[in-house]
C-alpha cells in the first residue's frame, strides 16, 4: 500500500531537458507499507502550472530520496520527524535539477494521509 502522508502543492521554477520552465511543485512524504516492511520517500514534482487552474501533473520531473527503509510499520511518530527534515531533503532534490520550491506560496493547502 502506497500512499502520500503530506502531500502540498507550491510555486516553483525549475526547467525541463527542452528548457521550459515549470511553475509549480507537488511535495510529497510517501509512505509504502505492505508484508511488515516501511518506506518512507521525499519526493517532488515540477509541473507547468501555466494558470491558476493548471494542476496537470507531469511526472518527468521527478525526483525522490528514500529517507527510511526497514522492517517495521507506518509510525506517526516517525511521520513527525520526517516532516522537520522535509524541506531541506526537497531543497536539495530541487537544487541538484536546478529547480527552486517557494515555501512561502503554497497553491494549496496541505493533505495528510
Amino acid at each position: 500500500m502506497t500512499f502520500n502522508a503530506y502531500e502540498q502543492y507550491f510555486a516553483a521554477e525549475a526547467a525541463d531537458r527542452a528548457g521550459k520552465t515549470r511553475h509549480g511543485a507537488n511535495v510529497m512524504l510517501t509512505v509504502t507499507s505492505e508484508g511488515g516492511h516501511v518506506t518512507y520517500l521525499a519526493a517532488v514534482t515540477f509541473f507547468p502550472h501555466e494558470d491558476e487552474t493548471d494542476y496537470s501533473v507531469t511526472y518527468d520531473m521527478y525526483f525522490e530520496e528514500v529517507l527510511y527503509d526497514a522492517p517495521g510499520r507506518r509510525s506517526k511518530k516517525r511521520e513527525k520527524e520526517f516532516m522537520g527534515v522535509l524541506r531541506d531533503k526537497i531543497d536539495a532534490l530541487a537544487s541538484a535539477a536546478g529547480g527552486k520550491v517557494f515555501w512561502d506560496r503554497p497553491l494549496r493547502p496541505a493533505r495528510f494521509g
